[in-house]
């Protein structure tokens, strides 16, 4: 199991690298996160929803993916509530209160995914949560020390270096473990050093004697580094060529699968930026909307920043626009919530771009697409996932999106003045034929081919070269590292 200091300290990486490593070696292996908290998602081989970052390491293990992955998903809704997946399958929306006492409601579920996973594989890796150290969650812990001892399982823990204060970090989560918990944890990995190594060699040894435990290796800061983040939005870009294209994507209060984006941010003829609270959408050839788990509330704050009216002028000067998934359903006329699904029941009246509304229902389509995209008179395939609430009504002639057999309309909505296209499509500028028909569309006629799917194969060899090259892995598996 690999737990990390704090968020973000690289621990959904790690796990990606050693699962590729174990696939290399033809050990059939499996990732495993009991339970996550994130607004990105994925629609599973069977049928549920696992968060982004368990897909990319199953990508990482050569296996398909399945709701025991993650048997347990949170999607904040607000400040103190999520919407409780298990198991695949939403099951409700809880407070943060309520859900710390239910979690032992669910940890016999979490056992059973485990179990699951364990019988149809020779080795599992399990990513934490968050950190083990937050005293206030320790009672009722189902995602670090609380599985880890129930489970009985080895333990690494990881950490930043980039962000300052490593030593602290490592000797501080240690300390607030018991003696139990601290038995188990195997060793140390600092992660992000940049540096001359030999810079950092007395901190390792004063670490290792402090702790009695192994500094199990350090890995280097790998600049452009392009494997989905779990959760936190990244502006980072790598610009080398001329620019075609400026994409700008609104930053919403609850945006939802912002990984629908890397394709963008990775390519070299593409000009990305978020844009955030107080700051202006302008300077753009395409506007895109997110998605979102609050479509209208999101909806209410995209107004209170006066995005509206920027959308407004941008389509004046002949900017395109596209909405996907919750960001679709804003386009339309209407949003319809008659049941309260996520918050009070009530409508709101949309921006009107789209002739389509949309009705929020209590069941989730949760659906992998194959399909093929139109736009500006020409066709290509497009594949993609749909996670969502909703029944959006589009008459046929506007659709943008058809059944890749029988031709007939399956989702999707474009304007008849071709300035605004909407889609519950995630994924669909992945594949570099669908990018190119887009960016097309968008006023990029000769952009560069670039295929992600590839992009993110070569994360993945390139975050386990380094694993293997840094790390010691003889302490964790000595039956395969000698």
């Amino acid at each position: 199991m690999v737990q990390g200091t704090t968020s973000d300290a690289g621990k959904s990486v790690f796990v990606s690298a050693l699962c590729r490593l174990l696939a290399r070696k033809g050990i059939k292996v499996a990732p495993f996160k009991p339970q996550n908290m994130a607004l990105n998602s994925s629609v599973t081989k069977d049928g549920g929803e696992i968060g982004r970052a368990q897909a990319v390491q199953a990508q990482a293990s050569c296996t398909p993916t399945t709701v025991h992955m993650n048997p347990v998903l949170l999607k904040p809704n607000s400040d103190t509530g999520a919407q409780v997946v298990l198991q695949g399958q939403a099951i409700g929306n809880m407070e943060a209160v309520g859900y710390d006492n239910y979690k032992q409601t669910v940890f016999p579920k979490v056992l059973e995914s485990f179990s699951i996973l364990q019988r149809n594989y020779q080795t599992v890796v399990i990513e934490g949560a968050g950190s083990p150290a937050e005293i206030n969650l320790r009672h009722n812990d189902i995602a670090n020390m609380g599985f880890a001892e129930v489970a009985d399982v080895p333990v690494v823990i990881i950490a930043d270096i980039d962000r300052g204060g490593v030593f602290a970090h490592i000797v501080g989560t240690l300390e607030l473990l018991s003696e139990s918990e601290r038995d188990r944890v195997v060793g140390f990995v600092i992660n992000r050093f940049r540096g001359d190594i030999s810079l950092l060699q007395s901190g390792l040894d004063w670490l290792e004697e402090k702790t009695s435990k192994p500094v199990l290796g350090v890995l280097p800061f790998l600049h452009g580094l392009e494997l989905e983040s779990e959760d936190s939005i990244s502006s980072e870009q790598n610009i080398g060529e001329a620019i075609q294209l400026r994409v700008v994507v609104p930053v919403l209060t609850r945006m939802s699968n912002h990984t629908d984006f890397d394709a963008l941010r990775a390519h070299p003829n593409i000009h990305f930026r978020y844009v955030s609270k107080g700051e202006k959408i302008d300077r753009a050839d395409l506007v895109i909307l997110p998605g979102t788990k609050s479509v209208r509330s999101d909806l209410d704050y995209l107004r209170s920043q006066n995005w509206d009216k920027d959308i407004q002028r941008h389509l004046r000067l002949g900017g395109k626009l596209i909405g996907i998934c919750g960001g679709y359903q804003m386009l339309g006329r209407m949003i319809r919530d008659p049941h309260g699904v996520e918050g009070e029941e009530g409508m709101s009246h949309g921006l009107n771009f789209l002739p389509v509304e949309t009705e929020l229902t209590k069941r989730k389509q949760l659906t992998e697409v194959q399909a093929i995209l139109r736009l500006n008179q020409k066709s290509t395939p497009v594949t993609g996932y749909e996670i969502h609430v909703g029944r959006t009504s589009c008459d046929e002639k506007d659709a943008a999106i058809f059944d890749a057999n029988d031709l007939k309309p399956v989702d999707g909505a474009i304007s008849e003045c071709n300035q605004v296209f909407g889609t519950y499509l995630h994924g669909v500028f992945d594949s570099p034929e669908a990018l190119a028909l887009i960016c097309e569309w968008s006023g990029a006629d000769h952009i560069k081919a670039i295929d992600h799917g590839q992009q993110q194969e070569n994360a993945i060899d390139r975050i386990a070269d380094a694993v293997e090259k840094h790390i010691d892995l003889t302490r964790i598996w000595p039956e395969l590292y000698q």
